[in-house]
């Protein structure tokens, strides 16, 4: 077990003697064309930008991407965003006993807890060729995969677990809207929702860093995902053909645009409602990291966010402490 402070919890002129996880090792230019040595070191909280502008040589031939270092120096910044100055940094040693592992984030849910609630909405299924389609796509081994699986590289739920919990929060917001709006066939948009990630099983590898695997580059998790569902539709006596088009369509629209990656636009009822609800869950937890994790110091702003050209206003407004009040639907 680490016994170090979190990186997040650093500030300006602290002093730090840690072991952390390389993220990113690459040689890089000044505008001089002055090569320097670019590094991403993070624990499970916060990864910290660090440049090595000499005597790089031996540091860059000692490590790489997804190794443990020790790493001693001070946080200083660099244009508003916390940057580490090192002054010494070396691989870990073995008899150390640090693992890649103690240094990804994960969820703050409990995994058995997500395991079962995920479980038994499978079980709410009441359309027998969906459920049979949904079982014989989660069977163990992908269930494990995708239980342990973020849901991104690095903007949402991009931690272990993450995917799970992404994948909950939107079945969730579908099955309120079901409530809603009695037209949207519920099997078909919780179907859609439990497969329209599932491709990140294999889009993403996390071992030991979060990184695209080949296959993810080549076909992406949108493809991954409607894939699985047609070989599994295979397997199925008399899957009717209409039932895997409109699920195959909610899978491959749930990006929402074209420009988003989606192949195809929602053109039904239940895939316009994956969309959005998807972009609620996706956007939420995003926006959450970042007030959690690049508020700049002595600051209510974020630092500019490029993914949403903007920054984020921290307001620090809390909730009345009324039970009845922030009871929520679910409860």
């Amino acid at each position: 077990m680490l016994n170090q402070s979190d990186l997040i919890s650093l500030k300006k002129g602290d002093l730090i003697d840690h072991f952390l996880l390389v993220r990113k090792c690459e040689l890089r230019l000044t505008k001089s064309n002055k090569q320097f040595l670019a590094l991403d070191l993070g624990d499970k909280t916060y990864t910290i930008n660090s440049n090595i502008w000499d005597n790089f040589d031996n540091v860059y031939a000692a490590i790489k991407c997804g190794d443990v270092v020790k790493v001693a120096g001070m946080i200083d910044d660099y244009l508003g965003s916390p940057q580490l100055k090192i002054t010494s940094i070396r691989p870990a040693d073995i008899f150390e006993n640090i693992s890649p592992m103690d240094f990804l984030a994960r969820s703050k849910r409990d995994p058995a807890e997500m395991e079962q609630e995920f479980k038994s909405r499978i079980e709410k299924i009441s359309h027998s060729k969906l459920k049979s389609l949904i079982k014989l796509i989660f069977d163990d081994e992908n269930f494990k995969k995708f239980s342990l699986a973020p849901a991104g590289k690095s903007w949402h739920h991009s931690y272990i677990h993450g995917l799970i919990e992404h994948t909950l929060e939107i079945i969730k917001i579908c099955d309120l809207m079901c409530d809603i709006h009695p037209g949207i066939n519920r099997d078909l948009l919780i179907c859609g929702a439990m497969m329209h990630d599932f491709g990140k099983i294999e889009e993403l590898s996390f071992n030991p860093v979060f990184e695209y695997t080949d296959k993810g580059k080549l076909l992406g998790h949108i493809v991954i995902s409607a894939m699985k569902i047609n070989e599994a539709a295979e397997k199925i006596q008399d899957f009717p053909d209409d039932l895997k088009d409109c699920l195959i369509h909610i899978v491959l629209s749930h990006q929402g645009k074209l420009e988003y990656a989606s192949p195809v636009v929602p053109k039904t009822l239940e895939a316009i409602t994956l969309y959005q609800a998807d972009e609620l869950s996706a956007k939420a937890n995003a926006y959450k990291s970042a007030l959690d994790s690049d508020i700049k110091q002595d600051s209510k702003w974020t630092k500019y966010l490029s993914l949403i050209s903007t920054e984020l206003f921290d307001h620090g407004i809390t909730s009345e402490a009324e039970e009845e009040i922030n009871k929520t639907l679910f409860d």
